[in-house]
């Protein structure tokens, strides 16, 4: 599946440099997920966001093609640094098949650590030359996850801090709830 419009194979090289690749699903992308885009571009002259898609087992909020058009009108300020995208299957063939050299994982907590050290190393037996670098999320965004986001959001909670404004909007419409308002008390 290609909502990106991208061509299949490597990523461009309008920026030389590795291609770190940025993978999640992103449902819905959330400011800790944008700082670690943001700080993986101080690092890497090119990032690949890459929406985890699962036809049989999706159960996401928004589609695919949603959580792609949200994250490009997040992200539009950094141009051509950055490509969204979307796979299925294994992230290190994705990896791969765009020429990516680095995978970046964002922690928040103990608890994720010991996740993403568990795919890190599946990752690196079947993939041994693709590294991965992990960003820790900055301190506002510890206990923001898009789980989160979507459980207040549906409440009709005050999500504003948590997501950018596209989100924010797409939320709402979706969920069709007035966010940032509150519950209505009967």
């Amino acid at each position: 599946m290609a909502v990106s419009g991208r061509k299949k194979g490597p990523v461009s090289p309008a920026v030389a440099g590795p291609v770190a690749v940025y993978p999640g699903s992103f449902d819905p992308i959330t400011n800790g997920h944008l700082d670690i885009v943001k700080r993986a571009l101080a690092v890497f002259p090119r990032v690949v966001v890459a929406v985890a898609f699962n036809p049989n087992k999706d159960s996401s909020l928004f589609t695919a093609e949603e959580r792609v058009a949200t994250i490009r009108e997040a992200l539009v300020e950094f141009g051509d640094r950055i490509e969204v995208d979307t796979f299925s299957g294994l992230l290190v063939d994705y990896a791969k098949r765009i020429e990516a050299a680095v995978v970046v994982r964002g922690l928040r907590a103990v608890s994720d650590f010991e996740y993403e050290f568990q795919m890190t190393m599946m990752n690196r037996h079947l993939a041994p030359a693709i590294e991965t670098v992990f960003l820790m999320a900055g301190a506002q965004y510890f206990y923001t996850s898009s789980r989160l986001v979507k459980e207040v959001a549906l409440f009709g909670g005050d999500v504003r801090a948590h997501v950018p404004p596209a989100v924010r909007r797409r939320l709402a419409a979706k969920l069709g709830t007035r966010l940032g308002r509150g519950r209505k008390r009967r």
